[in-house]
């Protein structure tokens, strides 16, 4: 281990037992207290806006030669910031996932047992260039019961710290340990490596970002991951769609906010419409600033399109750009959205309830959406007040990660006198 590795591994340690001792006091902490610290905090976030504002353009100018959707991604406005303040206090309007008596049952010995949430310990979030995880990954935390250590993109971090001083500021005036939210001091990647490595400092790793940091944490981590999808999400426009309503809500899913993780990525659209609606929702499309990479049928229809390789098909274009196939129905678009997609989100546009049934139940992703964009899988669209990425596996939670799904639970027994035979 060299020594730029073996300062970063001394400073988790110093930073996760830190944690770990916070973390006591944050899971015993009343729910009007941990209430409490995340509307400091939220008022905190707005009064020093300009501040955020200014650490972020920082950010910005430090980083040249950003992509589009990276720099979207990437910003700080006004209202980002205010979304951010009003996330804290939907967190704080939650019922506490703590304590919570999630099933009961008698035994016929006379034992009563209890199954209760409770928090996991420490969370270790690994998280790329959106600053506004900061504040939605910590709340979240706080309000579970957790303590977190935060280790953002290295494009963000003078508006993480930015941020985390607000979140600071409101543990204070709640009077929790700050130690309970930390924001890693360095951008060397090796700090990632030790996170990864810290098996019995950290309980559990969320990544939140793109395909490679998430397979790195998969392949490196020696604690347990909730992994977060790659967001390769499709809108399915079925043969029975409502056209003025498939038009607004693709235009929606892949034009609100191209950078974020619900983005549609691939159109498909039955062969029985494609003659007639696919032209016009180009024609959207491209008045919105979107290119296209259009397999053959397509292109049959909408002669200008540009061709569509194999790779097309299988990239989260996290940008203006949208793949297109024509399907011969749900079968055909199920089979696509198998071999390509990545379990994350899917929609389908129909007025065929039954259509809707077949296709909702055929995928095997986290989220499916009927005659809605797949854009509300970004930003707490939920109810969560926040979320800090989509789960995927078959083995754990899926769907977006909220204060719920960051407890695990205990047993409490309760008996009468009774002794084991």
């Amino acid at each position: 281990m060299n020594a730029i590795a073996q300062d970063a591994a001394r400073q988790l340690e110093t930073a996760a037992r830190a944690a770990r001792a916070a973390a006591g006091t944050i899971a015993r902490a009343p729910s009007p207290v941990k209430d409490a610290a995340l509307h400091a905090a939220a008022t905190a976030l707005r009064a020093r806006t300009d501040a955020l504002l200014a650490a972020n353009a920082a950010d910005i100018e430090a980083a040249p030669g950003l992509t589009a959707a990276f720099r979207d991604r990437l910003t700080l406005t006004p209202a980002r910031i205010e979304a951010m303040a009003k996330g804290l206090e939907e967190v704080a309007a939650l019922p506490d996932p703590v304590g919570r008596v999630l099933a009961e049952w008698a035994r016929p010995n006379g034992l009563v047992i209890r199954r209760i949430a409770q928090p996991l310990g420490v969370i270790g979030m690994i998280f790329e260039s959106r600053p506004n995880v900061t504040a939605d990954a910590a709340a979240l935390c706080l309000k579970s019961g957790n303590a977190v250590i935060l280790r953002g993109g290295s494009e963000s971090t003078r508006s993480a710290a930015a941020i985390h001083a607000c979140l600071v500021e409101g543990l204070r005036a709640a009077g929790l340990p700050e130690e309970a939210v930390q924001v890693a001091q360095t951008a060397d990647r090796a700090f990632v490596g030790a996170m990864l490595r810290a098996s019995g400092l950290i309980d559990l790793i969320v990544p939140r970002g793109g395909k490679g940091l998430v397979t790195r944490v998969l392949e490196e981590a020696r604690v347990p991951v909730l992994a977060h999808a790659e967001g390769l999400c499709h809108t399915y426009i079925h043969a029975a769609a409502d056209h003025d309503m498939a038009r607004s809500i693709l235009a929606n899913a892949k034009m609100r906010r191209t950078g974020v993780c619900g983005a549609t990525e691939t159109l498909l659209i039955d062969a029985a419409i494609a003659p007639s609606l696919l032209p016009l929702l180009v024609a959207d499309l491209r008045s919105l600033g979107c290119d296209f990479r259009a397999e053959e049928r397509a292109r049959a229809i909408v002669a200008d399109l540009p061709a569509a390789t194999e790779q097309d098909f299988a990239t989260e274009w996290l940008d203006a750009v949208l793949s297109v196939k024509v399907v011969d129905g749900i079968d055909d678009a199920l089979a696509h959205i198998r071999r390509y997609g990545s379990e994350h989100t899917e929609a389908i546009v129909t007025r065929d309830e039954s259509a809707a049934r077949t296709f909702l139940d055929g995928i095997d992703s986290a989220v499916g959406l009927w005659n809605a964009s797949t854009q509300f899988c970004d930003g707490g669209e939920f109810g969560f007040g926040a979320e800090i990425g989509i789960a995927t596996g078959r083995l754990h939670a899926r769907g977006p990660v909220g204060v719920e799904q960051l407890c695990t639970y205990r047993y409490h027994v309760i008996g009468t006198g009774q002794t084991r035979p």
